[in-house]
């Protein structure tokens, strides 16, 4: 049977850090894998580094290059640092697979764009490095997301029969035949906005602050109407529809108290969430990502939704997609396909990465 060790390195559009997550996977007789988790961290971004992340769309092509140089230094870095904390050997790591940080996502006008220089991270780390997940999905027809679904199918297909993701944007997996996974909207990314504009804080504890305010009925409504939600999947989200759809509603009510504009937002994640559930008739849900702890988004969830809401461990929670990264990179080294055509919409399943050697 095949096994692969691999460090997988996750950076998503909340931008409230980096996980990394040293696993191994082997082939068993079935289509599953059997994965063992070694070691997990969260890396916080540096205050600079962080700075040119949210300030990303609007640098020049030169500063952008520059931006992904840097990205890929830290990632090795900080790699390095990890390897040398827990004490692991480094010449079993088969590979890093590196999600990267997507600054681009549009994939109908052909193109995405994840930063973070996989051959700066080879050269720093002295490793095999396996990114750019997306694109050759994109190339051939897809949308490059969700990558996440097959993940789910073959590493944890038996914990429910839906699992959710709730980063920057909210994401669904559907555990079945054919396997349909899409973006539902967005997660995190509009309310951790909220929190650190008016309330000089990184995110809403707990879904504290949201539970103090007041539903503003009619900005409910407006972002429950808009377009994306009544298109059919495949369908995927970038942060540009936030910029271009999304914000321009939230910012018509700023005269409003924040308080009853985060519990708007987070009334209208709920919804989305829980229409997107019972639509597709789901029995239980895995919720993973940041909005796991969210205890209010988690309580509206589970008071709209007709089925059972399941919460993993804490590790699961925080390292599920860097799990997953790292399996897609297994995937990629054991030459299968680490995309799932009836969920990104491309032409075929494809052998999705780029490997860059030291």
């Amino acid at each position: 049977m095949n096994s692969y060790r691999i460090i997988g390195i996750m950076s998503g559009t909340s931008m409230d850090g980096v996980d990394l997550a040293y696993t191994t996977f082997t082939a068993s007789n079935s289509e599953k894998w059997d994965h063992k988790v070694l070691a997990t961290r969260t890396i916080t971004y540096p205050d600079n580094l962080l700075q040119l992340l949210k300030d990303s769309v609007s640098l020049s092509v030169e500063e952008m290059c520059l931006l992904d140089k840097s990205l890929g230094r830290f990632f090795g870095e900080q790699v390095n640092i990890f390897i040398e904390q827990n004490k692991i050997d480094a010449t079993k790591i088969d590979a890093i697979a590196s999600h990267g940080h997507t600054i681009f996502h549009q994939p109908d006008a052909g193109f995405t764009l994840q930063i973070g220089c996989g051959t700066t991270i080879a050269s720093i780390t002295q490793l095999n490095v396996i990114n750019d997940f997306r694109t050759k999905d994109v190339v051939n027809g897809g949308q490059g997301a969700p990558l996440v679904p097959i993940g789910d199918s073959l590493l944890f297909g038996d914990h429910a029969d839906a699992f959710l993701n709730i980063g920057g944007f909210a994401n669904i997996s559907l555990n079945k035949e054919p396997i349909i996974a899409y973006d539902i909207g967005p997660g995190n990314l509009p309310l951790n906005e909220i929190c650190q504009k008016y309330f000089n804080r990184a995110y809403d504890k707990n879904g504290d602050l949201a539970r103090s305010g007041k539903r503003i009925s009619r900005l409910f409504s407006e972002l429950n109407g808009l377009d994306y939600y009544y298109q059919s999947a495949p369908k995927s989200l970038g942060t540009e529809w936030l910029t271009q759809t999304f914000r321009p509603h939230v910012s018509s009510y700023s005269e409003c108290r924040a308080a009853d504009i985060l519990r708007t937002i987070t009334d209208h994640i709920a919804h989305q969430i829980t229409r997107s559930l019972n639509e597709n008739e789901c029995a239980s849900v895995l919720i993973t990502g940041g909005g796991a702890k969210n205890a209010f988004l988690v309580e509206l969830i589970r008071s709209d939704f007709t089925g059972e809401v399941r919460i993993p461990s804490e590790e699961l929670i925080e390292f599920k997609e860097a799990i997953v990264f790292a399996f897609l990179g297994a995937l990629y080294l054991d030459s299968k396909p680490n995309t799932i055509h009836t969920v990104t919409g491309a032409k075929g399943d494809v052998r999705a990465g780029v490997l860059h050697t030291p």
